[in-house]
């Protein structure tokens, strides 16, 4: 499972959402003024409710101060979304230049979504990881980066832990356990327990920055900050898990709803079903082509399906046999990462950041959801780390399963994931988002488009040549491929056509050839998510479509690296955007 971080780290931030301005205040055109002015004072106002995501974005004026996951905040802040879209709604959309109007959909989008989300889904009454980001990111916001000295970090964190009674407090005030869905209170339960690992890993090493004064108070704190995480801990597992018996699939209505706000565009359930049926079938054709070679009995000359399914899983079996250690995933993925580079350079294939990206173990609050995640600084904070964050494998787990995550995840699959999370996927596209001089742009991104761009850049470094002595490579690159194209299947199935646990399995396991962990662990994921999973597919295949209309466009003019810096120059949009900008 892989999932850029940048889709996730606004659990409760986007609710208390913290879209910065359009930048139209040198603008000759009055709407676009007031449009920034508008939108400008809603920022004001949202900085000041969610200082957990300010700090994210690198606005750092309320660093030790935490959000107000209250119930009246909560219902306060869809009042405050009604009144700034009641403002916008006055604007003479039309009368607004191209790029300004794009930002103004975005708000007007944003706004709709959190007044939905609080008013009438209320995931704040039945999703406890609604909040989990919140307070691990909190603390870990604060150290993570070194955006200030390392004295000033430690007391915010301090200040911050020291308001973690009240957020324990809104958590179990807001949520109804009844209505918890029995796999989101497990995970919680998991996540909340990571909490103190944060003050073990990131503040305890750190403590000897501090006079000894402060570090007699700060010691205390935390002393009082775990005990409030152990009491949470005990309500968790003794009164929410116990009785966390609802419903996890959001049905048809629900999705269809969210689909819309998450994509922005007109394809429907069924629009997205069809167009990853035909794409089955055609990366199936490729895998089968390529597994050929590799296949030492007779091949019919019109084989039948289990022929090919047989032909096609012995050569994966093949490319599976190179694994990483155990225990050497992130000097893996760090090397992975540093092939993938090279190959963009001599290739020129994009303009790249100056600064690295560094592969990191994932924080244990953010486990049980994804095994890879890009964690990218926020717009506003500059020339600091890019994090490519990777799961290592429980200790508990056992040689077997150890075995099947490694067969899932070899060393051709550590590659790939290595090119999607960061060379030239999300690190470089983020990088070139974060230039764009919208910072709106930047906050409100569209999943489908960042997605997207980090599956097209692992179809595309095939195309270019990457690995093309290792046909086996292609082959673990088009198995990937199969696994984004039945996510956005399992997505609509699990959630609107009520798809089992072992019809999934049948799906994934046959048709995606997933190993037996890599298919358990996303009927997890699936539980804990909707909509989400489509983004990366149909993100992949505007991608593809927009490359498609400028290479038309352009002819025999048609220049790969200024297609790459050119579509990525818009931030992250909706593809139908950013597709229109710059096809002109």
């Amino acid at each position: 499972m892989i999932i850029s971080r940048r889709a996730l780290n606004f659990g409760l931030g986007s609710i208390l959402a913290l879209p910065l301005f359009a930048n139209a205040a040198e603008s000759d055109n009055v709407i676009d003024n007031l449009f920034g002015e508008t939108a400008k004072d809603w920022l004001e106002d949202m900085l000041k409710s969610s200082p957990v995501s300010a700090t994210q974005i690198g606005k750092h004026d309320y660093d030790e101060m935490v959000d107000d996951l209250g119930i009246q905040a909560i219902q306060g802040s869809a009042q405050k979304a009604k009144t700034f879209l009641a403002k916008l709604e006055k604007i003479n959309r039309k009368a607004l230049s191209k790029p300004v109007a794009i930002d103004y959909n975005l708000l007007v989008n944003s706004l709709k979504s959190q007044i939905w989300n609080i008013e009438t889904l209320k995931e704040w009454e039945w999703n406890p990881l609604y909040y989990q980001n919140v307070i691990g990111s909190a603390i870990y916001n604060l150290m993570a980066r070194d955006f200030a000295p390392i004295r000033l970090r430690l007391l915010a964190a301090g200040e911050r832990m020291k308001k973690s009674p009240a957020l324990f407090a809104a958590v179990r005030a807001n949520i109804k356990p009844a209505k918890v869905p029995t796999p989101y209170a497990i995970t919680y339960s998991a996540q909340n327990k990571g909490l103190k690992s944060i003050i073990d890993e990131m503040i305890i090493p750190e403590l000897k920055n501090l006079a000894p004064s402060e570090q007699e108070e700060l010691k205390a704190i935390i002393a009082k900050y775990n005990q409030e995480v152990d009491a949470h801990q005990k309500w968790i597992d003794e009164t929410l898990v116990p009785v966390a018996k609802g419903d996890f699939r959001v049905g048809a209505k629900v999705f269809d709803k969210q689909l819309k706000f998450v994509l922005q565009s007109n394809l429907t359930r069924e629009d997205i079903k069809q167009k990853a049926l035909d794409r089955i079938k055609y990366v199936r054709g490729q895998m089968f082509e390529i597994a050929k070679n590799y296949y030492e009995g007779a091949i019919p000359a019109t084989p039948d399906e289990d022929t090919i399914q047989k032909v096609i899983q012995n050569a994966i079996n093949k490319a599976a046999e190179a694994r990483p250690e155990r225990n050497a995933l992130v000097e893996t993925a760090t090397a992975m990462t540093e092939v993938a580079r090279k190959f963009v350079i001599e290739k020129d294939l994009i303009t790249l950041p100056d600064g690295p990206v560094k592969v990191i173990l994932m924080p244990e609050f953010q486990r049980g959801y994804a095994v890879a995640y890009c964690d990218s600084p926020g717009p506003l904070d500059k020339n600091l780390p890019t994090f490519y964050a990777v799961s290592p494998i429980p200790d508990d787990w056992s040689k077997e399963q150890a075995d099947s995550f490694l067969k899932e995840y070899s060393l051709r699959g550590i590659q790939d994931i290595a090119v999607h999370e960061a060379m030239p996927g999300h690190y470089v596209q983020i990088f070139h988002a974060n230039t764009y001089p919208s910072i709106l742009r930047a906050i409100l991104s569209s999943g489908s488009f960042v997605e997207g761009w980090a599956v097209y850049a692992e179809n595309m470094m095939v195309e270019q040549g990457f690995k093309a002595d290792d046909p086996l490579y292609k082959l673990v690159q088009l198995k990937v491929q199969l696994r984004t194209i039945t996510n956005a299947l399992i997505d609509q199935k699990i959630h609107c056509e009520g798809m089992t646990e072992d019809e999934m399995m049948k799906l994934l396991t046959e048709t995606a050839f997933q190993e037996e962990s890599e298919a358990r662990g996303k009927w997890r994921r699936a539980q804990l998510s909707y909509t989400q999973l489509s983004t990366y597919f149909v993100g992949f295949m505007e991608h593809l479509d927009a490359r498609a209309a400028y290479e038309k466009k352009m002819g025999k003019n048609f220049d790969l690296k200024k297609y790459h810096d050119g579509i990525l120059a818009f931030g992250s949009p909706p593809m139908k955007y950013a597709k229109a900008s710059l096809l002109g």
